[in-house]
């Protein structure tokens, strides 16, 4: 192997290396992973490109706990398996907004969507039963 190829394998593998290890912008959302939520259309558009047909039931004012129980802990971690930056809205305000779901319902139960939304970014979803027995992330 010849020098100059070896200097490009190592420059290569820094590169890669570097770009995984690269700190993340803890403040910003502006990612492109980072769903857009401000209008109706957005929030409901969001829903859609994962199957879920869904009509708005409410929507209210949250604050985001600062800490985290053990169960919102949970939900914090359904919400980093989708790439959504719940944790780092922490004590923050944020709209909620509860959907009922269209086009699903096993066994009879009604099935609810929920979107938090925190500068117009979506930052946790999920799906759930409205008896709450079952749970699912927004994406499935």
């Amino acid at each position: 192997m010849t020098k100059r190829k070896k200097i490009a394998i190592i420059s290569g593998i820094i590169l890669v290396v570097g770009f995984i290890f690269m700190p993340e912008a803890k403040n910003s959302d502006t990612s492109a992973s980072a769903v857009n939520a401000e209008t109706a259309a957005e929030r409901i558009d969001y829903f859609a490109s994962h199957g879920w047909e869904v009509e708005e039931l409410y929507n209210q004012r949250i604050i985001i706990p600062s800490e985290f129980s053990a169960v919102y802990e949970e939900y914090a971690m359904l919400q980093d398996e989708q790439g959504l930056p719940l944790r780092r809205h922490k004590g923050e305000e944020a709209q909620l907004y509860v959907y009922q779901v269209k086009n699903y319902s096993p066994d009879g139960k009604n099935m609810l969507a929920e979107l938090i939304v925190c500068n117009n970014v979506a930052v946790a979803s999920m799906i759930y039963s409205e008896d709450q027995g079952s749970l699912r992330s927004g994406v499935i």
